[in-house]
């Protein structure tokens, strides 16, 4: 009898350890928001040379294990990607991919292959804009049915162009890959096809589009997937998913400029560019968002430590602009309901 507790106890106890080792591999990097720490050393030049869309590079990041503290290596793939950053900024758009083997056990296990978003300049504000981009993120997150996940990650860059060696400290985030948010809303991503907007289901665009107004970005269209990914969802159901929002009145970077697909002359200029829906269902969103609006200015206040001051108020009276025009029933008329595209 003592042997066969003595058993049970033991496959007991085998279980417990069988499901908690299970629990940390599997724990998500989406899971947690605390900044992620990493650390990554290159040739800035040899990766603009050396890489691109298709060819990637061989190289290692380092990630702090936050709680011993200590530094994992891991070997990774790495590219550059983007196009307008790509061309003008000093430090490129990154993509980051590594094998299933070397993800395993670690933080990117089901997230092997990731956008890594890093300041566009070396100039003082430059980490600012990478916040207030990320923050743009997490705004869609409570006013959109589909978005990409984030983490804030701080960026050890050591460039090996650098006679000094010296360390640059930079603010960045990783977004989901495409297949990834896909597989968790059980879609697939359409690349390549042109999507009529009208096409895209009325609520999910709606939401959208008003999002697309909260952070005054202009800079997208679902025709050419520009800024854009179209997820579909079943034979019949395609819906929008937006990201890259650097170019919008809400981070307003000195490099931003006005899309060729509107007129209007600067960035912060707000432009309802969604298709015109049923009233009913506009106006249903519109208390959607009013409903949110202490959510949202909560999630915001979370952020004012983390950025300049200045910037802060004037992100604050940005968005402030945004809630006067759909608490307004002229305003939202004449620059939603009238300025909708037919």
């Amino acid at each position: 009898m003592k042997k066969f507790l003595s058993e049970v106890l033991f496959f007991c106890l085998t279980l417990l350890v069988s499901f908690s080792g299970f629990s940390q591999e599997s724990k998500d990097l989406f899971e947690e928001q605390e900044t992620l720490e990493i650390k990554l050393k290159f040739s800035l030049k040899d990766l603009r040379k050396e890489s691109n869309d298709s060819t990637y590079v061989d190289s290692f990041m380092q990630v702090k294990n936050a709680e011993t503290g200590s530094w994992d290596s891991l070997k990774i793939d790495l590219r550059v990607r983007g196009n307008f950053r790509l061309e003008n900024c000093y430090y490129p758009p990154l993509r980051v991919k590594m094998k299933k083997k070397v993800a395993k056990g670690t933080v990117f296990q089901g997230n092997r292959s990731l956008k890594l978003v890093i300041p566009c300049t070396r100039s003082k504000g430059a980490d600012d804009d990478i916040i207030k981009e990320y923050l743009c993120y997490k705004l869609a997150e409570p006013v959109v049915d589909y978005a990409f996940q984030t983490r804030m990650v701080k960026v050890y860059l050591e460039d090996e162009d650098d006679k000094k060696g010296e360390v640059t400290e930079l603010v960045g985030f990783f977004i989901e890959d495409d297949d990834e948010v896909a597989d968790r809303f059980e879609g697939e991503i359409l690349d390549g096809k042109k999507i009529l907007g009208t096409v895209l289901e009325d609520s999910a665009a709606v939401r959208h589009d008003f999002f697309q107004l909260m952070i005054g970005n202009t800079d997208w269209s679902s025709m050419f997937q520009h800024n854009m990914k179209i997820l579909k969802l079943d034979s019949k159901t395609v819906v929008p998913l937006a990201y890259d929002f650097d170019m919008t009145g809400l981070v307003n970077p000195p490099y931003s400029q006005v899309s060729n697909l509107v007129d209007i002359e600067h960035v912060t200029e707000r432009l309802y560019r969604g298709y015109c829906r049923e009233e009913s269902l506009m106006q249903a969103i519109r208390q959607e968002f009013l409903a949110k609006e202490t959510e949202i200015w909560s999630l915001v206040s979370s952020y004012e430590s983390s950025l300049d001051k200045g910037e802060f108020k004037v992100l604050n009276s940005y968005l402030k602009d945004f809630f006067i025009i759909i608490q307004d029933d002229r305003i939202f008329e004449s620059q939603i309901l009238m300025a909708c595209r037919k």
